[in-house]
């Protein structure tokens, strides 16, 4: 519970999915990126050469018109932007979520 609570708190959630198989399936992880993708505060990302992950890949193009971070860094890069933009820039400290500003869905 304390980690459904900790997301719902959060004001980004970044994806990182270094899927391998056999040893790493992870596939809870699939749950929990459909579970929180519509919050409009998922990051999302994988190496080029994880598996499984093609739906992954393809929801969140949908969801977020964007390609999913292929890289580490660039993935941490455009979180911190993302959880800049919100959070109120006036204050110096993370807002209720009932008052920060929820990413819409751009339409196309």
């Amino acid at each position: 519970m304390w980690e459904r609570i900790a997301l719902t708190n959060a004001t980004v959630i970044l994806f990182w999915v270094p899927r391998k198989l056999p040893d790493m399936s992870a596939f809870t992880t699939n749950v929990e990126f459909g579970y929180w993708l519509h919050s409009g505060k998922v990051v999302y990302g994988r190496p080029n050469d994880a598996s499984k992950i093609k739906y992954l890949d393809w929801l969140y193009r949908v969801d977020y018109d964007k390609k999913p971070y292929e890289g580490l860094n660039s993935l941490l890069e455009e979180s911190m932007k993302l959880a800049n933009n919100l959070y109120d820039e006036q204050v110096n400290e993370i807002l209720p979520l009932k008052e920060r500003k929820i990413l819409k869905k751009l339409k196309k």
